[in-house]
């Protein structure tokens, strides 16, 4: 016999009645888990448990199911800028208010969501999220292009060619987005002999460090940090390093700060 407890997991805390009743959860064991207080009915026909995200409850109440952007930052995607409102999928065309609204086929597949963002979204996160499901999800690259092969479909097509299968983070992804597209020459994860790998070389000359202050806070990462900067130090690479805030609230900044840099190195020569 199915445990309620185990079924609402696998649907992040929160689903509607008829999943629970598939997944093998009697009416009396969901009447049971309710007088208990393990299990709450949040809206009609719809079951959580404690604690279960409030902006999945009300997806999930309308009835619809997390998509596009919503989506993937529930499957641990990339995201560049939360949305003003939840997006949904839907498999009808009513609109609901204070949700932006993706006829589609529910649940989303990982690639239903991956399109639905390049199509909705700017540029910049619509790559962002693609690069993420290709680099975490394995989501292949290939079934994304065949699905983005119709005559409308020229600028989704654009958009991936840009993405990188061997990008690092979220915060190298944008940073070569923005070089790229002030006209640059990027390339991503660049080998440098008692390096290892630099995240980005720009027209061969100026490197590129990108610093996610949640991943280098430790004293080991701290160490690391000052190794790699020796490095190409001593290798002759100028580096920047450059962080999220600079990029995601001021991208002009960098970018003036990389053409700047680059004329010095040109003078300099």
């Amino acid at each position: 016999m199915a445990n309620i407890i185990d079924v609402l997991s696998k649907y992040d805390g929160v689903t509607r009645a008829k999943y629970i009743a598939a997944a093998g959860v009697s009416d009396n064991q969901l009447k049971s888990a309710m007088a208990a207080g393990t299990v709450s009915r949040v809206a009609r026909g719809v079951y959580a448990l404690p604690g279960a995200d409030a902006q999945l409850i009300s997806i999930r109440s309308l009835p619809a199911e997390p998509g596009c952007i919503t989506a993937a930052h529930f499957g641990g995607l990339w995201v560049l800028h939360a949305p003003a409102q939840p997006h949904v999928a839907q498999t009808h065309s009513r609109s609901y208010k204070g949700f932006v609204c993706h006829r589609s086929s529910t649940p989303p597949t990982l690639l239903d969501t991956v399109v639905q963002c390049l199509r909705c979204l700017p540029e910049p996160d619509g790559l962002i999220i693609a690069e993420s499901a290709v680099v975490l999800k394995g989501l292949p690259l290939n079934a994304l292009r065949r699905r983005l092969d119709g005559r409308n479909d020229a600028r989704e097509r654009r958009i991936v060619s840009g993405i990188v299968p061997q990008s690092q983070s979220l915060i190298e992804c944008l940073a070569r987005f923005l070089l790229r597209r002030a006209g640059f020459h990027v390339e991503s994860q660049v080998n440098v002999p008692g390096l290892g790998h630099l995240d980005l070389m720009v027209d061969g000359r100026l490197g590129i460090e990108t610093d996610g202050a949640e991943f280098h806070m430790d004293r080991t990462s701290f160490q690391e940090d000052r190794r790699r900067w020796n490095v190409t130090t001593r290798r002759g690479i100028p580096t920047l390093v450059v962080t999220y805030p600079l990029l995601r609230d001021h991208p002009e900044e960098f970018v003036s700060m990389v053409r700047e840099t680059l004329n010095r190195l040109s003078a300099a020569a």
